[in-house]
């Protein structure tokens, strides 16, 4: 019998012949996604085999460990959450947030005000403290909150994408086991660019992206989880609200009980695991300084095109810096002329920044000596024509 008879018509109204996808070449030095690294995209374009392939679970032990060393973690629960960087960082809230708990958000940039947004849906009493979009928080700032605030979790920023700063991490650890208080931390900008080290900083739940330091196209949302926050994940009430993210299931797969809970993203896995190979082989302390060396040669030359840097030196991150829109620029024109002039992406201001800084990124691949003079030489010659 004909697969047709007693069909419909099938309605052509929306069929178009479109030709094969081809997308323009970009350099992306905006605030994410940066380019991926061509041996990254190679490992995108590998086979695909099953989700509970012998292969692709051995692989996946494999990024488990090659996390915990970019992140200088031995945590147990450390896992790619398959979605962008905004699942992992809802998967910190969904796991350990109850009705009720009491979670202090440090706030000091447009990602902040993010936290504060989960953390509320998910019915939690929200305290904030606020600090200037482009300033950081003080050791003693946080223990006076702390004290005042008696929160279970304090959430924060290290790598503030929407102003360019790096919070200096030392000591809040303490003060917040001291204080019977999770540490939750987004390294979203600073994991594979910037200096982490979250067992002895002692932060409890941490989460990060592909697409930025790491040199993987956007699409998975590395996470972990320190034994003092599993534990506090283990004596939940109820369940945990949000059954995608739920670790106590997840955790049944990426542990040695390998148990089905969706089929994963295999090829972005290839990606990341290759992306990680990439930096291990580097070395943390190589990749480090390489974005260091790098973002003060454009913050040097920058500064000698007469423009305005917007965060002090000492704060400012090496992924990402923001330099400030001269007064008469229309911002906007200027980031659009070097898209479709010259194919490079640089960002604009968020929330109470935006049309005042363009952020200019160097995350992992990207971030080269031919980049920074490339972006310089252009800021040189055209921006004076705006």
């Amino acid at each position: 019998m004909a697969i047709t008879q007693n069909l419909p018509v099938v309605d052509q109204s929306h069929f178009k012949a479109f030709e094969a996808i081809s997308t323009p070449e970009r350099l992306l030095l905006g605030p994410g996604p940066s380019n991926a690294h061509p041996a990254v995209l190679e490992a995108l374009a590998l086979p695909p085999v099953g989700h509970l392939d012998p292969v692709y679970i051995h692989l996946m032990g494999e990024v488990q460990e090659l996390l915990r060393y970019a992140w200088q973690t031995d945590n147990r629960l450390t896992i790619p959450i398959s979605g962008t960087g905004s699942a992992a960082m809802e998967a910190t809230f969904a796991n350990t947030v109850e009705p009720g708990d009491k979670v202090l958000v440090a706030n000091k940039g447009y990602f902040g005000d993010r936290l504060s947004d989960m953390a509320e849906r998910y019915r939690a009493e929200v305290s904030i403290i606020e600090k200037p979009w482009g300033e950081a928080f003080t050791l003693q700032e946080i223990e006076e909150a702390l004290k005042n605030h008696r929160p279970s979790i304090l959430a924060m920023v290290h790598a503030e994408t929407s102003t360019g700063v790096c919070q200096p991490m030392e000591g809040i650890g303490e003060l917040c086991h001291q204080y019977d208080c999770l540490l939750l931390l987004d390294t979203v900008t600073s994991l594979g660019g910037v200096p982490l080290f979250l067992d002895e900083w002692k932060v409890d739940l941490a989460y990060s992206c592909s697409q930025k330091g790491l040199s993987c196209p956007p699409g998975l949302g590395p996470f972990t989880m320190s034994p003092l926050a599993e534990k506090k994940l283990l004596q939940r009430s109820g369940k945990v609200p949000n059954w995608y993210l739920d670790l106590s299931l997840l955790n049944k797969y990426w542990g040695s009980d390998r148990v089905y809970h969706h089929t994963a993203p295999v090829n972005m896995n290839y990606g990341l695991r290759e992306a990680l190979r990439l930096l291990a082989n580097e070395g943390l302390l190589n990749a480090w300084e390489r974005h260091r060396i790098n973002a003060e040669k454009l913050w040097n030359g920058l500064e000698k095109l007469g423009l305005v840097l917007h965060v002090e030196e000492d704060l400012r991150l090496p992924t990402l810096t923001t330099v400030r829109i001269p007064e008469g620029v229309d911002g906007k024109a200027f980031s659009l002329h070097l898209l479709n002039s010259y194919g490079i992406e640089i960002g604009g201001g968020l929330g109470l920044l935006a049309g005042k800084v363009w952020r200019i990124g160097l995350m992992g691949f990207n971030s080269t000596s031919e980049n920074v003079e490339k972006i310089l030489d252009i800021f040189e010659s055209d921006l004076p024509k705006f």
